[in-house]
């Protein structure tokens, strides 16, 4: 079979993939994603030319994606079940991003508490793309819960989702996918044609690992009230993935996300998410805490759907 190993080993090896990804974290040097963004700029300066921009963009984005998918996808295909499930594994470790949100989120909640402004500004810029020079405590801590709850989808749970239904090669296409939507998908005058295939793309194969992801976080936090803002709020939310994902986040949580935000110097008014109170610098802490939890609830679902299957090949064997 193209990913090599049965669907209960590769739910063994998605707890491999998170466990070898809370231990290591992101590798510090040499990450294959870093390499990614360098080719996808090269790509976008050779191909981000007029005339046929979304055509174009259809293209680079297959030369960006195709090539290293089809490329995990045959080694794995070729090589021994053993190499096979280091291969999945690895491949996971490396799309996977639970430890970095809270490597960059917690020190947010951390300078917020010690009141150290500047220090949170500084640190949040890294993170989201909205101008932090002279945001406020709350305004910091709501770019923070955002970025957890959004990033929660897209650096994590989406990847899980492609890793159960394809394996390495799956989780792969995810996150090179999501990757190049956060570098082309803009609606902009550099990338609003150009950029229109891979935020279509990404849009896609975020659509069910999205609405899976609200749904965690609505049975884990405040769950009619989250399922309330999902329905009410997210249609409003420009993005239809991160809308329901940060729309049930915000109610899950009890906070009033959304609203005003600067960017590149420019105020926008961004729909509410979510009611109750405006966020503190605690709030990013019970966001990650929210993240968290999610991840432990796939789990937990994966295993107990694959343990009897993989207890029942051992009985027969």
């Amino acid at each position: 079979m193209l990913i090599g190993l049965s669907w209960p080993w590769l739910a063994v090896l998605m707890a491999l993939g998170l466990a070898l990804d809370l231990r290591l974290g992101e590798a510090r040097r040499w990450h294959p994603l870093v390499g990614f963004g360098r080719l996808a700029q090269r790509i976008e300066a050779a191909l981000n030319r007029a005339p046929g921009l979304r055509l174009r963009g259809v293209l680079a984005w297959a030369l960006a994606v195709l090539p290293p998918v089809l490329l995990a996808a045959w080694l794995i295909a070729q090589t021994p079940w053993w190499l096979a499930a280091l291969l999945h594994a690895g491949l996971l470790y490396f799309c996977i991003g639970l430890r970095s949100l809270r490597e960059h989120t917690l020190p947010i909640a951390q300078a917020l508490g010690a009141g150290e402004l500047a220090q949170a500004r500084r640190l949040t810029a890294w993170i989201v793309s909205r101008d932090t020079r002279s945001a406020s405590e709350q305004e910091l801590a709501k770019a923070g819960v955002e970025s957890l709850l959004e990033n929660g989808n897209d650096a994590v749970f989406g990847t899980l989702f492609w890793f159960l239904l394809a394996g390495g090669p799956g989780a792969l296409l995810f996150r090179l996918s999501n990757t190049l939507d956060a570098m082309w998908g803009y609606r902009n005058a550099r990338f609003l044609y150009f950029g229109w295939a891979a935020a279509r793309i990404d849009d896609a194969l975020n659509w069910c690992p999205a609405r899976l992801t609200a749904l965690s976080y609505a049975v884990l936090g405040q769950r009619r009230q989250a399922l309330a803002c999902w329905k009410e709020q997210a249609p409003a939310w420009s993005s239809p993935n991160a809308g329901p994902v940060m729309a049930a986040g915000a109610g899950a949580l009890g906070l009033a996300l959304g609203g005003a935000a600067v960017y590149d110097g420019e105020v926008e008014q961004r729909p509410p998410l979510g009611c109750g109170v405006a966020p503190q610098g605690a709030d990013i802490v019970r966001a990650w805490r929210l993240v968290a939890m999610s991840a432990a609830l796939w789990m937990a679902v994966v295993a107990a759907v694959a343990l009897p299957w993989l207890l029942g090949g051992a009985l027969h064997a």
